[in-house]
C-alpha cells in the first residue's frame, strides 16, 4: 500500500493540504491525534494517554506491553500500512517510513513573516503575540522528531518533494503532490510488469527487460532500428540513461550523452547516425569522451551506411 507522509511548519497550510490530498484520493488521513486514539486510548491508563499528548520524551517509556511507546507506535503504523494507503500529518512519520519503498515524503513550508501574518489572522492575536504563538509552535515540532526520533525534521534530505506555500495556494500544493504520487503509481506498475517478464524467463535474469510501449522514439529512423533489434530477438533499452561529459567553472553540465540504445546482452550502447552527417563527428567526440570519463562503459556509434544495410536486409526477411 502506498503511504504519503506530510512534515510541515505552523501556518504552512500544511495540515489542509493534507487534508485536501486525502480527499481527492480517497486515503485515511492520520494526524497525531488520530493515531492517539486509535493505537493507545483504548489500552492504557489516562494518565499514560494524558502523558503522550503532552511529552515528546515520554513515547520514550516502556509500555505495559514491554516496548516503548514510540516502538509501538511504529509498530502499528508499519503494521497499517500493509492494509491501506493513508496519508501521515507529523508525530515524526517521515522518519518511521523513511526505508518504505511505497513512501512519498513532503515538507510543506512558508518564510516566517508569511507565516506570522497568517498566525494573527487566524488568532487574532498582536504581532508579538503571534510571535510567540508561532516560536513554540516550532519549537514542538523540531523538539519532538529530536526527542522521540533523533532527528531533523526540517532536513531537506528527508522529503521527496518540499512545497513553499508562501505564493502556492493549496490547490496548486494538493495537485503538486497528486502528481507525485500518480507518477509513482505508474513507475510501481511498470515495475510490476518487468517483474512478471523476468518471472517468466528465470533463465535471463540479468536482461533489462521492457514494458510494451513504453519507449517513446524520437524519430521514424530509431523505431525502425528497434524493429530490427526485434527481429534478431536482440534484447534493447531506449535512451536508458544520460551521461555527463563537460562541466563549467561552477560545476554545471553543459553538455551530456545520451545513447540511443542499450542491449544488455553485450553490455553495449548504440548511438545512431542516420540523419545529417555532419553529426557523425560531434557524436564520435561525445563517445570518446564518454568513454574516457566511464571507463567500462562501451559506447558504438552506427553509421548511415551500416544502418542502410540492415534495413535492406530486414526488409528482404
Amino acid at each position: 500500500m502506498s503511504i504519503i507522509t506530510v512534515s510541515r511548519q505552523m501556518a504552512s497550510y500544511g495540515d489542509e493540504i493534507a487534508l485536501a490530498v486525502s480527499k481527492k484520493l480517497g486515503w485515511e488521513l492520520f494526524t497525531r491525534q488520530t493515531v492517539l486514539e486509535r493505537f493507545f486510548e483504548p489500552g492504557i491508563s489516562s494518565q499514560d494517554y494524558h502523558l503522550l499528548t503532552e511529552s515528546a520524551r515520554f513515547f520514550l517509556t516502556a509500555s505495559g506491553e514491554g516496548p516503548t511507546y514510540r516502538d509501538l507506535m511504529q509498530t502499528h503504523l508499519l503494521e497499517l500500512a500493509g492494509r491501506q494507503s493513508a496519508v501521515l500529518v507529523g508525530f515524526g512519520s517521515q522518519i518511521i517510513f523513511a526505508g518504505y519503498p511505497d513512501a512519498i515524503h513532503v515538507r510543506i513550508i512558508a518564510p516566517e513573516e508569511v507565516r506570522l501574518e497568517r498566525v494573527q489572522n487566524l488568532y487574532h492575536a498582536t504581532p508579538d503575540d503571534a510571535r510567540r504563538i508561532l516560536a513554540t509552535a516550532d519549537k514542538k515540532h523540531r523538539r519532538f522528531v529530536t526527542t522521540v526520533f533523533a532527528a531533523d525534521s526540517a532536513d531537506p534530505e528527508r522529503y521527496d518533494l518540499v512545497l513553499n506555500t508562501a505564493d502556492l495556494s493549496i490547490e496548486a500544493a494538493t495537485a503538486a503532490i497528486l502528481a507525485l504520487q500518480q507518477q509513482q503509481s505508474l513507475q510501481q506498475e511498470i515495475d510490476r510488469r518487468v517483474q512478471l517478464q523476468l518471472a517468466a524467463q528465470p533463465d535471463r535474469p540479468d536482461i533489462i527487460q521492457r514494458a510494451n510501449g513504453e519507449s517513446v522514439f524520437k524519430n521514424a529512423s530509431e523505431e525502425e532500428f528497434a524493429h530490427i533489434l526485434d527481429m534478431y530477438q536482440i534484447d534493447w533499452v531506449y535512451e536508458p540513461r544520460t551521461f555527463p561529459i563537460e562541466w563549467d567553472a561552477e560545476g554545471n553540465v553543459t553538455m551530456a550523452f545520451s545513447p540511443d540504445f542499450y542491449l544488455p546482452q553485450f553490455n553495449t550502447y548504440l548511438e545512431l547516425t542516420t540523419m545529417s552527417q555532419k553529426y557523425v563527428t560531434q557524436k564520435n567526440k561525445k563517445a570518446k569522451r564518454l568513454q574516457e570519463l566511464y571507463p567500462g562503459v562501451h559506447v558504438k556509434i552506427v553509421y548511415k551506411k551500416n544502418y542502410q544495410s540492415l534495413i535492406e536486409r530486414f526488409r528482404q526477411l
